[in-house]
């Protein structure tokens, strides 16, 4: 499915220029939202990216329209890999599914990668202290009910609710819902 995230800053601003840059693309499905790129805390920007599956691409009109931070960016082109999405850029004029997309995705994976990699032996150092201290307790594990689980699942596979909706019903957060997915191999 071909999918179009646009958004402008505020009310008062206007998308037209984007709507027209993809309308070449032929898009099936568009999120279009008024409201600040400040963070990733946007209603459509998650329900685009519940809603896309392997396959699908998704045309925005420049990375700025998708996040402000490198950050956000970052992850957010990481989870649509993660899914099998293809990612088309109409400004930077990259798509994921060629090779040189996916060559400058690389490239910004790697950065982010080896950011990542900092921070988890800055942390790790920080729960040493902790422990050392007695301050650091480690998380604890949630029980899901397996019938519960399966009938969620089922919804969630036959898109009547989406990946938000799906944690929502099993009363844990959307990352422990990938956690419980990734370990049922259900990715």
């Amino acid at each position: 499915m071909r999918v179009a995230y646009v958004r402008v800053s505020t009310v008062e601003q206007n998308e037209a220029r984007q709507l027209e840059a993809l309308k070449k693309h032929d898009i099936e499905k568009w999120y279009i939202e008024k409201v600040s790129g400040k963070d990733t805390n946007r209603p459509k920007l998650q329900e685009m990216l519940d809603y896309v599956r392997e396959g699908d691409t998704v045309y925005i009109h420049d990375f700025s329209r998708l996040a402000r931070s490198t950050k956000d960016l970052l992850e957010i082109i990481e989870l649509l890999a993660a899914k099998g999405v293809n990612l088309i850029s109409n400004k930077e004029n990259l798509d994921t599914s060629s090779a040189t997309g996916k060559l400058m995705v690389t490239v910004i994976a790697a950065i982010n990668e080896f950011e990542r990699q900092n921070l988890l032996e800055r942390q790790k150092e920080g729960i040493e202290i902790a422990k050392k201290e007695g301050k650091f307790k480690g998380g604890q594990v949630k029980q899901i009910d397996d019938a519960a689980f399966n009938a969620a699942y089922e919804k969630y596979k036959n898109r009547e609710i989406n990946k938000t909706q799906f944690a929502a019903a099993l009363k844990v957060s959307r990352p422990t819902l990938d956690k419980l997915l990734k370990d049922k191999g259900l990715q």
